[in-house]
């Protein structure tokens, strides 16, 4: 495989922008991932994240007492309804700034709705509802990394 110094560059911007330790892009059967730092090292620190998020966000009365300690996006990752990011990027939740945003907690979707779009390496990728439901959590803001595998949404 020939290895794209341009792309790599990009990549490394990326993580300088969005503050990440890592990011891994395919495009067919070629394959980068950029990272700084230890990765090891890195681990540690998303720990620490996750109680001052949860300190920052509101509580929620619809979440049993015991799952409130956990962190919201905890909580999430066990819904069935949870909708995660497919890749690294900056998510937005609006077709462009200034409009209307896609969704609010509370809207009904219909499978196949744009839920968010997630920005990498300046390409918008819609980020589409898999099922039908009510939007009962939305765990990203508007320009926020977000990370593979976060939770973004959960619908009920």
């Amino acid at each position: 495989m020939k290895i794209d110094a341009d792309a790599i560059r990009q990549l490394a911007e990326l993580l300088e922008e969005t503050g990440l330790t890592e990011i891994e892009v395919a495009e067919g059967e070629k394959m980068i991932r950029v990272g700084k730092g230890n990765p090891a090292a890195a681990a540690p620190a998303h720990v620490h994240a996750a109680p001052n998020a949860h300190a920052m966000m509101p509580s929620d009365p619809t979440i049993p007492q015991a799952a409130s300690l956990a962190a919201p996006s905890q909580v999430a990752a066990n819904h069935p309804g949870a909708v995660t990011s497919p890749m690294v990027g900056t998510a937005y939740m609006s077709p462009e700034p200034g409009a209307s945003a896609f969704i609010s907690k509370g809207s009904t979707v219909k499978e196949g709705d744009t839920l968010v779009i997630i920005e990498a390496m300046k390409v918008m990728n819609p980020i589409k509802a898999p099922k039908s439901g009510t939007v009962t959590q939305i765990l990203v803001e508007n320009g926020q990394p977000v990370e593979f595998g976060e939770v973004l949404v959960v619908l009920e």
